[in-house]
Protein backbone atom coordinates (compact mmCIF):
# COMPACT_ATOMS: atom_id res chain seq x y z
CA UNK A 1 0.00 0.00 0.00
CA UNK A 2 1.35 3.39 -0.94
CA UNK A 3 2.42 5.84 1.74
CA UNK A 4 -0.23 8.48 2.53
CA UNK A 5 0.15 12.10 3.56
CA UNK A 6 -0.32 12.57 7.30
CA UNK A 7 -0.92 15.66 9.37
CA UNK A 8 -1.96 16.77 12.83
CA UNK A 9 1.23 15.82 14.63
CA UNK A 10 1.09 12.17 13.60
CA UNK A 11 4.58 10.69 13.55
CA UNK A 12 6.08 8.39 10.95
CA UNK A 13 5.47 5.03 12.63
CA UNK A 14 4.16 2.58 10.07
CA UNK A 15 0.86 0.83 10.73
CA UNK A 16 -0.38 -2.58 9.66
CA UNK A 17 -4.04 -3.55 10.03
CA UNK A 18 -4.61 -7.24 10.73
CA UNK A 19 -8.13 -8.57 10.23
CA UNK A 20 -8.69 -12.13 11.48
CA UNK A 21 -11.70 -13.48 9.60
CA UNK A 22 -13.77 -16.63 9.73
CA UNK A 23 -16.69 -16.82 7.30
CA UNK A 24 -17.19 -13.04 7.07
CA UNK A 25 -17.84 -12.59 3.35
CA UNK A 26 -20.81 -10.27 3.95
CA UNK A 27 -19.05 -7.69 6.11
CA UNK A 28 -15.30 -7.82 5.54
CA UNK A 29 -15.48 -5.62 2.45
CA UNK A 30 -16.82 -2.65 4.42
CA UNK A 31 -14.04 -3.03 7.00
CA UNK A 32 -11.36 -3.14 4.30
CA UNK A 33 -12.84 -0.15 2.47
CA UNK A 34 -12.76 1.94 5.63
CA UNK A 35 -9.14 1.02 6.29
CA UNK A 36 -8.19 1.93 2.74
CA UNK A 37 -9.87 5.30 3.26
CA UNK A 38 -7.75 6.00 6.36
CA UNK A 39 -4.56 8.01 5.93
CA UNK A 40 -3.00 6.20 8.89
CA UNK A 41 -2.94 2.68 7.43
CA UNK A 42 0.11 1.54 5.48
CA UNK A 43 -0.74 -2.10 5.05
CA UNK A 44 -3.81 -4.35 5.34
CA UNK A 45 -3.50 -8.07 6.04
CA UNK A 46 -6.57 -10.31 6.07
CA UNK A 47 -6.09 -13.69 7.72
CA UNK A 48 -8.81 -16.09 6.63
CA UNK A 49 -8.95 -18.53 9.53
CA UNK A 50 -10.18 -21.65 7.76
CA UNK A 51 -13.11 -19.82 6.17
CA UNK A 52 -15.51 -21.95 4.15
CA UNK A 53 -17.42 -19.14 2.44
CA UNK A 54 -16.33 -16.34 0.10
CA UNK A 55 -14.25 -14.40 2.65
CA UNK A 56 -11.04 -14.72 0.64
CA UNK A 57 -12.75 -13.73 -2.60
CA UNK A 58 -14.42 -10.73 -0.94
CA UNK A 59 -11.08 -9.50 0.41
CA UNK A 60 -9.32 -10.10 -2.91
CA UNK A 61 -11.58 -7.55 -4.62
CA UNK A 62 -9.59 -4.77 -2.94
CA UNK A 63 -6.26 -3.97 -4.62
CA UNK A 64 -3.26 -3.97 -2.31
CA UNK A 65 -4.84 -6.10 0.41
CA UNK A 66 -2.63 -9.02 1.43
CA UNK A 67 -4.38 -12.28 2.22
CA UNK A 68 -3.16 -15.17 4.33
CA UNK A 69 -5.35 -18.24 3.93
CA UNK A 70 -5.17 -20.72 6.81
CA UNK A 71 -6.60 -24.06 5.75
CA UNK A 72 -7.39 -25.09 9.34
CA UNK A 73 -9.15 -22.85 11.85
CA UNK A 74 -6.60 -21.78 14.49
CA UNK A 75 -8.71 -19.30 16.44
CA UNK A 76 -8.03 -15.59 16.77
CA UNK A 77 -4.66 -16.03 18.47
CA UNK A 78 -3.40 -18.28 15.70
CA UNK A 79 -4.68 -15.92 13.01
CA UNK A 80 -3.00 -12.94 14.66
CA UNK A 81 0.28 -14.86 14.96
CA UNK A 82 0.15 -15.61 11.24
CA UNK A 83 -0.46 -11.95 10.43
CA UNK A 84 2.23 -10.73 12.82
CA UNK A 85 4.80 -13.10 11.35
CA UNK A 86 3.99 -11.72 7.90
CA UNK A 87 4.69 -8.06 8.66
CA UNK A 88 7.36 -5.86 10.26
CA UNK A 89 5.51 -2.60 10.97
CA UNK A 90 5.88 -1.08 14.44
CA UNK A 91 2.18 -0.49 15.13
CA UNK A 92 -0.62 -3.01 14.69
CA UNK A 93 -4.34 -2.31 14.60
CA UNK A 94 -6.59 -5.33 15.09
CA UNK A 95 -10.18 -5.18 13.89
CA UNK A 96 -12.94 -7.76 13.72
CA UNK A 97 -14.14 -8.60 10.22
CA UNK A 98 -17.84 -8.31 11.13
CA UNK A 99 -17.92 -4.68 12.27
CA UNK A 100 -20.94 -2.55 11.42
CA UNK A 101 -20.52 1.22 11.07
CA UNK A 102 -16.71 1.44 11.09
CA UNK A 103 -15.37 4.83 9.95
CA UNK A 104 -11.90 6.35 9.41
CA UNK A 105 -12.58 8.38 12.56
CA UNK A 106 -12.82 5.15 14.59
CA UNK A 107 -9.52 4.02 13.09
CA UNK A 108 -7.84 7.30 14.03
CA UNK A 109 -9.30 7.19 17.55
CA UNK A 110 -7.75 3.78 18.10
CA UNK A 111 -4.39 4.62 16.54
CA UNK A 112 -3.63 8.18 17.58
CA UNK A 113 -2.61 7.52 21.25
CA UNK A 114 -0.29 4.70 20.14
CA UNK A 115 1.44 6.43 17.24
CA UNK A 116 1.83 9.60 19.32
CA UNK A 117 3.46 7.51 22.09
CA UNK A 118 0.74 8.35 24.62
CA UNK A 119 -0.08 4.66 25.20
CA UNK A 120 1.34 1.29 24.26
CA UNK A 121 -2.15 -0.03 23.53
CA UNK A 122 -5.68 1.25 23.06
CA UNK A 123 -8.85 -0.77 23.60
CA UNK A 124 -11.94 0.28 21.69
CA UNK A 125 -15.30 0.31 23.49
CA UNK A 126 -18.55 0.34 21.52
CA UNK A 127 -20.79 3.28 22.41
CA UNK A 128 -24.31 4.08 21.20
CA UNK A 129 -24.23 1.02 18.99
CA UNK A 130 -26.33 -2.06 19.68
CA UNK A 131 -27.45 -2.54 23.27
CA UNK A 132 -26.28 -6.16 23.63
CA UNK A 133 -22.74 -5.47 22.50
CA UNK A 134 -22.53 -2.15 24.36
CA UNK A 135 -23.51 -3.79 27.65
CA UNK A 136 -21.11 -6.71 27.16
CA UNK A 137 -18.18 -4.37 26.55
CA UNK A 138 -19.02 -2.17 29.52
CA UNK A 139 -19.02 -5.27 31.75
CA UNK A 140 -15.72 -6.63 30.39
CA UNK A 141 -13.95 -3.98 28.30
CA UNK A 142 -10.75 -6.02 28.13
CA UNK A 143 -12.64 -8.49 25.90
CA UNK A 144 -12.88 -5.95 23.09
CA UNK A 145 -11.40 -7.17 19.82
CA UNK A 146 -10.80 -3.66 18.49
CA UNK A 147 -7.41 -2.36 19.54
CA UNK A 148 -4.17 -0.73 18.40
CA UNK A 149 -0.83 -1.58 19.95
CA UNK A 150 2.92 -1.68 19.54
CA UNK A 151 3.92 -4.95 17.93
CA UNK A 152 6.26 -5.90 20.79
CA UNK A 153 3.23 -6.43 23.04
CA UNK A 154 2.00 -9.21 20.77
CA UNK A 155 5.51 -10.57 20.39
CA UNK A 156 5.81 -10.84 24.17
CA UNK A 157 2.66 -12.95 24.57
CA UNK A 158 3.79 -16.52 25.10
CA UNK A 159 1.82 -19.14 23.17
CA UNK A 160 0.05 -16.44 21.17
CA UNK A 161 -0.96 -18.96 18.54
CA UNK A 162 -2.43 -21.28 21.20
CA UNK A 163 -4.58 -18.67 22.94
CA UNK A 164 -7.32 -18.97 20.29
CA UNK A 165 -10.16 -16.78 21.66
CA UNK A 166 -8.21 -15.86 24.81
CA UNK A 167 -5.89 -13.35 23.16
CA UNK A 168 -7.64 -10.33 24.69
CA UNK A 169 -7.23 -11.76 28.19
CA UNK A 170 -3.60 -12.62 27.50
CA UNK A 171 -2.92 -9.02 26.48
CA UNK A 172 -4.82 -7.69 29.50
CA UNK A 173 -2.84 -9.93 31.82
CA UNK A 174 0.48 -8.91 30.26
CA UNK A 175 -0.08 -5.15 30.48
CA UNK A 176 -1.47 -5.43 34.02
CA UNK A 177 1.52 -7.45 35.20
CA UNK A 178 4.01 -5.09 33.57
CA UNK A 179 2.43 -1.71 34.32
CA UNK A 180 2.06 -0.83 30.65
CA UNK A 181 0.04 2.23 29.67
CA UNK A 182 -3.31 1.35 28.08
CA UNK A 183 -6.03 3.77 27.03
CA UNK A 184 -9.69 2.85 26.58
CA UNK A 185 -11.28 4.83 23.75
CA UNK A 186 -14.94 5.21 22.85
CA UNK A 187 -16.09 4.12 19.39
CA UNK A 188 -19.55 5.68 18.92
CA UNK A 189 -22.15 4.06 16.66
CA UNK A 190 -19.99 0.99 16.07
CA UNK A 191 -21.12 -2.58 16.60
CA UNK A 192 -20.78 -6.01 15.05
CA UNK A 193 -22.90 -8.89 13.82
CA UNK A 194 -23.78 -11.23 16.66
CA UNK A 195 -23.08 -14.95 16.32
CA UNK A 196 -26.77 -15.76 16.68
CA UNK A 197 -27.49 -13.55 13.64
CA UNK A 198 -24.79 -15.19 11.54
CA UNK A 199 -25.52 -18.80 12.42
CA UNK A 200 -29.06 -18.90 13.77
CA UNK A 201 -30.02 -19.13 17.42
CA UNK A 202 -28.87 -22.68 18.20
CA UNK A 203 -25.63 -22.69 16.20
CA UNK A 204 -24.89 -19.14 17.36
CA UNK A 205 -25.31 -20.03 21.01
CA UNK A 206 -23.13 -23.09 20.48
CA UNK A 207 -20.41 -20.97 18.85
CA UNK A 208 -20.61 -18.44 21.68
CA UNK A 209 -20.34 -21.21 24.28
CA UNK A 210 -17.29 -22.60 22.46
CA UNK A 211 -15.67 -19.17 22.48
CA UNK A 212 -16.28 -18.72 26.21
CA UNK A 213 -14.91 -22.22 26.86
CA UNK A 214 -11.72 -21.40 24.97
CA UNK A 215 -11.40 -18.20 27.00
CA UNK A 216 -11.96 -20.01 30.31
CA UNK A 217 -9.47 -22.71 29.38
CA UNK A 218 -6.81 -20.13 28.56
CA UNK A 219 -7.47 -18.23 31.79
CA UNK A 220 -7.22 -21.39 33.84
CA UNK A 221 -3.99 -22.49 32.18
CA UNK A 222 -2.38 -19.08 32.51
CA UNK A 223 -3.47 -18.51 36.10
CA UNK A 224 -5.16 -15.25 35.10
CA UNK A 225 -8.25 -15.86 37.23
CA UNK A 226 -6.17 -16.31 40.40
CA UNK A 227 -4.42 -12.97 39.87
CA UNK A 228 -7.62 -10.92 39.73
Amino acid sequence: MSRKQRSGGINSLKVTAIIPAYNEEKTIGDVIQTLQNSILIDRIIVVSDGSEDGTVEAAARFPGVEIIELLINRGKGGALKAGLDYCTEEVIIILDADLIGLTPSHVETLLRPVIKNQAMMTVGIFEKGRMATDIAQKMAPFLSGQRALRRELLENISDLDLSRFGIEMALHQYVENNGIAVEEVQLPDLSHVMKEEKLGILRGLSARAKMYWEILRFLTRSGFAKKQ
